[in-house]
């Protein structure tokens, strides 16, 4: 983690010594060297981070030496980076002229006399720490950092640990559960002779029974092969060696002896020998443990597979990288290991803890401990398979078991038998280059089985620094592609996905979290403080805040290094909380309050936080925005949604760096109507924030400015959401949204559900638009709609469009939601013709009061996995051609009438996944299953 450390400093040094060189002024040289001094330190960092964790794992005598001198560099780092950020503080504060010359000047010289002792304290506080870091480059040597090489080698040497993983090569076939099905249809693969030659894949994040998969199709399938065998590969590997050890391992299975001029081939030889050796032949190889994305391509060669011959390549990887890498030359079948069920997960926990006791049956009286410690794996079967081998060696008593429940966090750090947990899922994370590793300690901060949104990460990620720049692409993408690096290399799941496919929110595994808050500790990177944390002392990067505690704000006294504070508190906080932090976190970078219920205010002095870039309010009883807000000029985002904020001061005018804008409040107690989302009221000036990516919702009704004249300069939009639209506003609203080339989503609400408004005049559209929103009286779609061909979504509410809207929107290939809400559509019949609508994924079909047939043709809506249908009085009938939608997953019916309700044939949908009935019963929703409801249909017929 000095790595990681040096790495973000380096990266802050670089636009410093370009772009913002005049901040530098008499101390250039100084920085410079440093910088120099730290890129060449940084090339031993991955070894002696990776060394320093081995060593003092195996308790050499060099442990503490080498523990020392990463911490000490760590140190340095952080210092560097606070007193560049005090001096670029007090640059920045002199670049600010007043209006009036004379009186500019005046104060300019105050200023100036007044700081040359700060700036003076600073300049000698860098050459201190120049003379530190040269200091602590002697000393690499001592501890052998003398190459890059070095780190290979030492990374991969033999450490004292033992791998549970090696016991999976061990089991007997009914020691293994929950695979029996899959295992079973990736051997019908293997043995498909119409495949010429496959390459199958089993991906997944570490201990989640890849190799034991592997292990057990290689068992059962190897001897219908003519040659056969197994290879080791895993992080560090030659791959003229790895060759070389798969021909030996063919002669070996066949009891061959194994030529001796093998072990001098080079890599052209022996991948010649080894396609020679098995052309025309059978073979079946498993690569256990790959991590190199690069690795196929040195294997594949020596591989044929133009003959008539079955042909099996199996690979065992935490990458879905390493996967895709192989398409490139083979069939690829890309197989996501999945968490043990619950029941599997208990009979293999029962079988481990009480394989000696109560014939693998789990006593009553453990039986609720049990399954709270089952929880916590998750149905990892590493986790489970050593935690339950940890509690079969315990008492089996209930005060024992529930020690080892509350204490587990402190077990996996000192139980030398969980080490492997730890060690196990760590590889992973220590395998990831510096600017990665400091994304994925991120998830620690957040609190136990916490799904974060994805955007709120990549925006936190990008306020902190992390994320860098590249050609042609915005921070945002960069950091997008960072999240799908962590998730491809099985290290993030996915727990909510967009109706395109792409990642909505995500989350880590529990156990990988308790190693990441450890981590996160003793690498500074961010204290947790739950309820056992009573006080805050030491010296930490981040806080997280899980639960209020007086005694704990009040320690936060002296604490001016915390870059960034989130507070998860649910209950009451501290009032002075907010003055306080905005008094002794000067250096903040991101402040997140978001769903703190209490929070009602953000105190003046929050402009004093100079470097905040990142703050969010969302779901809190904040009302009003200060004034001093205004002086937060390196702020990115501004998160105010489902706030009670309503109207944005013009000093916000003044963020020129400001990149999101989000506001709105949704009233949960009102009906729903056109106006039950409520945006925010922007002021005159708002144009110059000319950084802006997102903004929404704002009021186009606001007195005193002409918004739209505004947005017309805001052209780096690319999301716009718009309240409260005027019908005599319609003409400029499209002239403005015609100058805003790179936007891909736009939400236009009218001010009443009966009020028109005019939407034709956008003659050239944004060409990259792909969500639309549309809520308002239309009479008819606007033209420029069935041109939009990248459109993904479109969802209209309140229209009262009577012609054959299906007809219109058919030639829009790429939609994948369609929504048609509170009469939307003024029609009586939605007709699907065969080949329309073929990515099309999501339909809803609500508050249509006129509908009263829908069609479907056989292969129209091919690709539909979710319907939803109603209130919709006069639709008395299912829809006609029900039976073509095959990939349907979810049905659900809202508030249908009687006659549908109790006289359609819902038999038919049975194979549907998921079948919904909604109904409102004294004011309160309930939703029914399809088993229900068939009861209830024959109750009533009956």
């Amino acid at each position: 983690m000095a790595e990681t450390a040096v790495g973000l400093v380096i990266d802050k040094l670089i636009p410093l010594l370009t772009e913002e060189a005049y901040l530098l002024r008499g101390v250039e040289n100084d920085v410079e060297e440093i910088k120099c001094d730290l890129d060449f330190l940084s090339a031993f960092l991955n070894d002696a981070d990776t060394r320093a964790e081995r060593e003092i794992d195996q308790r050499t005598s060099n442990s503490i030496g080498v523990k020392i001198w990463v911490q000490k560099l760590r140190k340095e780092a952080f210092e560097l980076e606070d007193v560049i950020d005090e001096y670029t503080h007090l640059m920045a504060q002199q670049r600010h002229p007043h209006k009036h010359r004379f009186i500019g000047f005046l104060r300019s010289s105050v200023c100036l006399i007044i700081k040359l002792k700060p700036r003076h304290n600073i300049a000698s506080k860098i050459k201190d720490i120049k003379q530190r870091i040269r200091d602590i480059n002697d000393k690499r040597a001592t501890y052998g950092f003398n190459s890059t090489l070095n780190g290979l080698a030492t990374a991969a040497q033999q450490t004292t640990w033992y791998d549970p993983r090696k016991d999976s090569l061990f089991l007997q076939e009914t020691e293994v559960m929950g695979i029996d099905s899959i295992r079973d249809k990736l051997i019908e693969r293997l043995e498909d002779k119409s495949h010429n030659r496959e390459v199958i894949t089993l991906v997944g994040m570490g201990g989640l029974g890849k190799t034991t998969l592997a292990n057990q199709i290689y068992y059962c399938v190897k001897g219908r092969f003519d040659y056969h065998a197994w290879v080791e590969v895993s992080q560090s590997y030659d791959n003229a060696e790895l060759l070389r050890k798969l021909m030996k391992k063919f002669f070996q299975e066949r009891e061959e002896p194994v030529p001796m001029e093998i072990d001098t081939m080079d890599e052209s030889t022996v991948t010649t020998k080894l396609k020679d050796y098995l052309q025309g032949k059978s073979y079946i190889v498993v690569f256990d443990d790959v991590w190199n994305v690069s690795f196929w391509d040195g294997v594949k060669n020596a591989l044929p597979y133009k003959n008539e011959q079955c042909r099996g390549i199996i690979i065992t990887t935490r990458d879905v990288k390493v996967a895709n890498s192989c398409k490139r030359s083979t069939s690829v079948y890309i197989h996501h290991m999945e968490p043990l069920h619950q029941e599997t997960a208990w009979e293999l926990f029962c079988n481990r803890a009480f394989q000696y006791d109560f014939e693998g049956h789990c006593p009553a009286d453990l039986e609720k401990l049990s399954l709270e410690i089952l929880t916590r794996c998750e149905g990892l079967p590493l986790a489970i398979v050593v935690i339950a081998g940890v509690l079969s060696t315990k008492s089996k008593t209930p005060e024992e078991w529930q020690k080892f429940r509350t204490t587990l966090s402190s077990e996996l750090e000192s139980n030398e038998h969980l080490a492997s947990i730890d060690k196990i899922l760590s590889l992973s994370y220590n395998n990831l280059p510096y600017y990665l590793k400091s994304c994925f300690l991120y998830f620690g901060i957040f609190p136990e089985h916490y799904s974060i949104r994805c955007r709120r990460l990549i925006r936190q990620w990008i306020a902190e620094g992390f994320v860098n720049k590249k050609k042609d692409k915005t921070l945002e993408v960069v950091a997008g592609e960072y999240l799908t690096e962590l998730i491809n290399r099985s290290l993030v799941q996915v727990s909510e996905v967009d109706f395109d496919g792409k990642p909505r929110s995500c989350r880590i595994h529990d156990l990988l979290r308790e190693i990441v808050v450890k981590k996160m500790e003793d690498l500074h990177f961010c204290k947790v403080l739950s309820r056992s944390d009573t006080t805050f002392k030491g010296f930490t990067r981040r806080l997280s805040i899980l639960h209020s505690s007086s005694d704990a704000f009040e320690s936060f006294s002296k604490t001016s290094h915390v870059r960034s504070l989130f507070v998860f508190v649910k209950d009451e906080i501290p009032v002075s909380l907010p003055s306080v932090i905005s008094t002794n976190f000067k250096l903040l970078k991101v402040l997140d309050f978001e769903y703190v219920p209490s929070l009602d205010n953000l105190p003046e002095d929050v402009g004093n936080l100079f470097f905040l870039r990142y703050l969010s309010v969302r779901g809190t009883r904040v009302m009003f925005l200060p004034k001093a807000i205004g002086k937060l000029e390196n702020l990115e985002t501004l998160d105010l949604k489902r706030s009670l904020v309503h109207e944005i001061p013009a000093e916000i005018n003044r963020l020129h760096k400001l990149r999101h804008l989000l506001g709105y409040h949704f009233d949960e107690k009102a009906d729903w109507s056109i106006n039950s989302v409520r945006g925010v009221k922007i002021q005159k000036g708002i144009r110059r924030l000319r950084a802006l990516q997102k903004l929404y919702f704002i009021e186009a009704n606001t007195i005193g400015i002409d918004v739209f004249r505004e947005l017309r300069e805001l052209r780096e939009l690319r999301k716009l959401g718009i309240k409260k639209l005027r019908s005599e506003d319609g003409r400029a609203m499209c002239d403005c949204i015609q100058e805003m080339e790179h936007l891909e989503s736009l939400s236009i609400c009218s001010t009443r559900e009966d009020e028109k408004i005019d939407l034709e005049c956008l003659s050239s559209p944004p060409q990259f638009l792909r969500r639309l929103y549309l809520k308002g009286h239309l009479g008819k779609l606007p033209e420029w709609i069935p041109k939009l061909q990248y459109l993904v979504r479109i969802r209209i509410s309140w229209s009262k469009l009577e012609d054959d809207l299906i007809e219109t929107l058919q030639n829009l290939q790429n939609l994948l939601e369609i929504g048609l809400f509170h009469d939307a559509y003024y029609g009586e019949k939605l007709h699907f013709k065969v080949g329309t609508f073929g990515k099309l994924k999501v339909l809803n079909m609500m508050s249509l009061n006129r509908l009263n047939s829908i069609s479907i043709e056989e292969g129209a809506l091919c690709n539909l996995e979710e319907l939803s249908i109603g209130p919709c009085p006069e639709l008395k009938k299912m829809p006609l051609g029900f039976q073509h939608l095959r990939n349907l997953k979810l049905l659900r019916f809202s508030e249908m009438p009687p006659e549908f309700m109790m006289f359609q044939n819902f038999q038919s949908v049975e194979k549907v996944l998921d079948v919904r009935f909604l109904f409102h019963l004294s004011g309160e929703l309930l939703f029914l299953p399809l088993k229900t409801m068939l009861e209830m249909q024959k109750h009533m017929q009956g």
